[in-house]
């Protein structure tokens, strides 16, 4: 049995006293614990570091967070200099797995994190962080033990997936041109792009307008296409989105909107900043695709009302901002709902952006009724104890700002043109 090194045994006493402290003697806890590491050999206590942090990352795992979960724990909680110490962290852990074991979206969240192992050896870790970012001994090692803190308290959530070496088949979804589902989900995500991209504001109507029609009209063909093998291989799943402040709750009720809308259920954790949308694979890649499009849409459009002042010359105030995101959302919840209907009854969108009308297939509601039964289970599954929540309304001019903002969205534009 290997013995614990000097080194180790200080990282280790540190990080205990600071996750048992009392919030009223933290402070003393990491400035304690903080001079205890500055002091002693620093080489040998970023080796200990990295290794701690890697069992605490791990430990984080096994409970059901994931790598954008932490990073979003840290972005919540702590300051920029935690942010990309955790990301490294994060990076140092990834080590102990193939990339066979981690799946498609374990994969898509590191690649956002930009997580790499940048530094020459373990030993060397510190000493090279704190010359890229200006940090003394003390700082650093009081930055990292506050994150090793905040990861070491994390409660067990609900996992979302498989966790690294938990055993088991690890889905992945091939990258490359495969008939129907990717092709379909690129010529979204390239529509929605350039909907947040252009200056003008007809044109970001009209390609959201197609995107939306887009996104109903796959789920349906997966539908389809799944009746007509029989039983799906591949039941519902989830994944989590961050939905963080300001103005959290009409965020979330947008993401529901959009969530419902395709076919998906949503679960709202506040107090970690993210909600779980559970559905099938491709809707769930929908979701995220359009909500986050429709969040970058919505702020732009609220900060140019905002802008204006009321005719006394008041500024806007944030119960302006609260309430147009709220009209916003709610607004937007009935134009993809009547969209998904169109789509139902009948409605596809040509080659030529024009939309056409042909007859429903006669398996298509049994299919829908199944898929919605699934994921009805599955959240039943996951969440057995759910409450609801409301919102308050406190400003009609926000309110009716929000709804003409989201009726220029025009979600449901038919025969290629824009409902004005």
């Amino acid at each position: 049995m290997r013995q614990q090194s000097t080194a180790e045994a200080l990282v280790a006493q540190a990080v205990a006293q600071v996750t048992g402290a009392e919030p009223e003697r933290l402070d003393l806890a990491l400035d304690t614990g903080a001079s205890l590491l500055a002091a002693a050999d620093w080489s040998e206590v970023s080796r200990a570091l990295v290794a701690q942090a890697e069992r605490t990352v791990s430990r984080a795992w096994t409970v059901g967070w994931r790598p954008a979960d932490l990073a979003r724990m840290v972005r919540r909680e702590l300051g920029p200099v935690h942010q990309q110490l955790g990301v490294d962290l994060i990076a140092a852990e990834q080590r102990r797995h193939p990339a066979a074991a981690l799946d498609r979206r374990w994969h898509e969240q590191l690649r956002e994190l930009a997580t790499e192992v940048w530094w020459d050896g373990d030993g060397a870790y510190l000493a090279e962080y704190a010359a890229r970012h200006r940090l003394d001994r003390f700082a650093l090692a009081t930055a990292a033990l506050e994150l090793l803190r905040l990861w070491s308290l994390l409660p067990p959530v609900t996992p979302v997936g498989p966790a690294p070496g938990a055993g088991g088949p690890v889905e992945h979804r091939a990258v490359g041109p495969v008939p129907g589902e990717p092709r379909m989900l690129s010529r979204i995500r390239a529509l929605l792009a350039k909907a947040e991209s252009t200056e003008y504001p007809e044109e970001a109507e009209a390609l959201t307008a197609k995107a939306q029609q887009l996104i109903a009209q796959h789920s349906i063909d997966e539908a389809l296409l799944t009746a007509g093998q029989g039983a799906s291989p591949n039941g519902p799943g989830a994944v989590r989105i961050g939905v963080d402040n300001p103005y959290e709750s009409p965020k979330a009720m947008l993401l529901d909107a959009v969530a419902t809308a395709n076919r998906c259920r949503t679960v709202w954790a506040k107090e970690y900043g993210f909600c779980t949308v559970i559905g099938f694979d491709s809707d769930l890649d929908a979701v995220e695709l359009l909500y986050t499009s429709l969040l970058v849409q919505a702020t732009a459009a609220m900060q140019r009302a905002g802008s204006r002042h009321h005719k006394e010359g008041a500024s806007r105030t944030k119960s302006f901002r609260q309430s147009f995101l709220i009209a916003y959302a709610a607004r937007i919840r009935e134009r993809l709902t009547t969209a998904t209907a169109d789509a139902v009854a009948g409605h596809r969108v040509g080659e030529d952006g024009t939309s056409e009308r042909r007859a429903p297939d006669e398996r298509l509601l049994p299919a829908l009724a199944a898929r919605e039964e699934a994921v009805d289970h599955t959240v039943d599954r996951m969440f057995p104890r759910l409450t609801s929540q409301r919102v308050r309304v406190s400003n009609a001019d926000g309110w009716y700002e929000g709804r003409a903002a989201a009726d220029r969205a025009a979600l449901n534009g038919r025969s290629g043109s824009i409902e004005r």
